[in-house]
């Protein structure tokens, strides 16, 4: 049995996506590649052997249970950071896995404590601090508790790193926040420094700092949307590009999305089209039915305004998305058959539909839109290698 649609990853996109990386970060900074929201859409079990087999080996994930999901999938040992949710029964696991973690209050830093004493195995933190974000963080109150709890208890705890999170480095008009957040940390770092206590690393920038502020790199960055080959906004692709001779984009879409024509039907001029009367032919008309809706992640508002590729052309949407399925224009397309291709994210001969003209019509961010596509279409590499295979299940 097939999906009605697949998820196809390109292997050369996301190679010239870490290589551009690695040149703006520096060979010596480390890249965590942040694979939360199932790799943002792209799938953890085919996303993180493909980046493994491209020398990466440290990645960030919102959850334990994200967490689990890439030891799964990797086929060589790696590191892998929980930023945020993990239940307390949880912690056992991430100990004993050698899994670090985020501690952003003391009751998580006690527990870890505890765990890590009842398994006689130290557990790997990360003190994440509050600079303004106003989320989470150990508040300045703490730290002194904190540099308290970290002395006494130096056998049973891996100070793997400080760090925070900006509250929106992808927009100029978050500067003075940001800026402010800046200094908060570099007051945390002295503080924790003067107590005897030095991380493994610093880490503060996301995909957005790193790009428009390159002092926020420190030891480590945290990279998200810029390995998928997507800017955290236009403002951050200007930042990038405002002093340069060359003002192309350097960055690669790692996703397509594809499927293929279930039904044609000729409908005729003065009918309605689909549920509802949200769509009158205006002429003698030839749809194409594609079993793709809204259940699948195609979003219903690009109801009469998304478009897709069929036979190198750009079709658009008419009617209402449904849960299952979805109609084109192809009445100037011809020879459209049932089983032709359809490009609904990726390119076709000389044409593309972007994710952002999808977030775009829909008033979704590329994030929100990516992270909904369900986690059961499958997701291939191409080329694929057999570094590049997951792991069967």
């Amino acid at each position: 049995m097939r999906n009605t649609s697949r998820i196809l990853l390109n292997r050369e996109s996301l190679k010239a996506n870490l290589s551009f990386l690695r040149r703006m970060m520096g060979q010596d900074r480390l890249i965590s590649l942040v694979v939360k929201g199932n790799a943002y859409g792209h799938g953890i079990h085919a996303y993180v052997p493909l980046a493994e087999s491209l020398g990466m080996h440290h990645f960030s994930v919102f959850s334990a249970w994200e967490a689990w999901q890439v030891k799964e999938a990797a086929n060589q040992p790696c590191e892998i950071m929980i930023m945020g949710m993990l239940f307390p029964d949880e912690l056992d696991w991430a100990v004993r896995h050698k899994v670090s973690f985020f501690v952003f209050d003391l009751d998580r830093l006690r527990l870890a404590i505890e765990t890590a004493k009842n398994l006689g195995i130290p557990a790997r933190i990360h003190l994440e601090v509050e600079t303004g974000m106003n989320r989470t963080g150990l508040e300045r109150g703490c730290w002194e508790e904190t540099c308290r709890l970290l002395h006494q208890n130096k056998q049973w705890l891996v100070f793997e790193g400080l760090c925070t999170h900006f509250a929106g480095a992808e927009s100029i008009a978050n500067y003075a926040r940001i800026m402010r957040q800046k200094k908060q940390f570099g007051m945390a770092r002295a503080y924790f420094a003067s107590h005897g206590h030095r991380p493994k690393r610093y880490h503060c920038a996301c995909s957005a700092a790193a790009i428009r502020y390159p002092a926020t790199r420190m030891d480590m960055v945290r990279i998200g949307i810029l390995q998928y080959g997507f800017w955290p906004s236009r403002e951050t692709f200007i930042e990038y590009v405002k002093n340069r001779k060359r003002k192309n984009d350097p960055l690669k879409r790692v996703i397509r999305w594809e499927s293929e024509v279930m039904s044609t039907k000729r409908v005729a001029e003065g009918d309605f089209i689909g549920y509802g009367t949200s769509f009158l032919a205006s002429r003698p008309m030839h749809i194409a039915v594609v079993p793709v809706g809204y259940s699948h992640g195609f979003s219903r508002a690009l109801s009469n305004s998304g478009h897709a590729l069929i036979r190198g052309r750009r079709v658009p949407v008419i009617g209402t998305i449904n849960m299952n399925a979805l109609s084109l224009d192809i009445t100037d397309v011809p020879e459209v058959v049932p089983g032709d291709e359809v490009v609904l994210i990726g390119h076709q001969d000389d044409q593309e539909v972007s994710v952002a003209s999808f977030s775009e019509m829909s008033s979704q961010l590329n994030y929100e839109l990516l992270t909904r596509l369900p986690m059961d279409i499958p997701r291939q590499v191409y080329p694929i290698t057999p570094s590049d295979a997951p792991k069967s299940s």
